[in-house]
């Protein structure tokens, strides 16, 4: 039996892997042509097993952060979380944005809900993520500032300074991070200016 992949399946961003053969409807085509979003087609057993947006973190770093990623994936993990590691690994040299853009890509998408970033400071990495559209990243430093950033600006993506704090701090900020949930309500208003915003200076 085909699968067939409607407008519901494109992601905002990044590419749609489809099986062979798929049937695409024309609006999921037309959909995909105006994000902008490559439909490339692969035997069935080359597509990407789908895991649960709920449930996946995607996690990337540089240099500067991989040591913290690494001890964060444990974390994860024992939250009964899902990983998707986006690089570094074992601490080569890396551009903060490459990493930024492929983590917030796979957010974008709808992929994976919740994203998180690792460099020196945690600043770059949140600049980069935020250029994609579809993605609210910010930097935490404390149980405060994490707890804000999903409660009232409903950030998908978190960014943290592998330099700046102990992993001690980070286990807190990413602990809190996962566990708060978006408070809806009276920020929604402002949830959809920034949208707007977004939406001006994309065209």
């Amino acid at each position: 039996m085909k699968t067939v992949i409607t407008a519901s399946d494109v992601p905002l961003a990044g590419p749609l892997v489809v099986a062979v053969g798929s049937i695409i409807t024309m609006e999921a085509r037309d959909l995909a042509g105006r994000r902008g979003v490559v439909i490339r087609e692969v035997p069935a057993n080359e597509v990407p097993v789908v895991r649960d947006p709920q449930n996946l973190v995607v996690i990337g770093s540089d240099h500067g952060g991989y040591e913290l990623k690494e001890t964060l994936k444990p974390l994860l993990e024992s939250l009964g979380l899902s990983i998707d590691d986006r690089g570094v690994r074992h601490g080569e040299p890396a551009d903060y944005p490459d990493i930024a853009l492929a983590v917030a890509e796979v957010v974008a998408s709808g992929a994976a809900m919740r994203g998180i970033l690792v460099d020196g400071a945690g600043i770059g990495s949140a600049m980069a993520a935020n250029k994609v559209p579809g993605i609210r990243a910010a930097l935490c430093y404390d149980r405060a500032s994490a707890r804000n950033s999903r409660e009232h600006n409903h950030a998908n993506i978190l960014t943290l300074g592998g330099r700046l704090l102990t992993a001690s701090q980070a286990e807190d900020v990413v602990r809190t991070w996962i566990a708060t949930p978006y408070g809806g309500g009276r920020h929604q208003a402002r949830i959809d200016k920034i949208s707007q915003i977004e939406r001006r200076y994309s065209k």
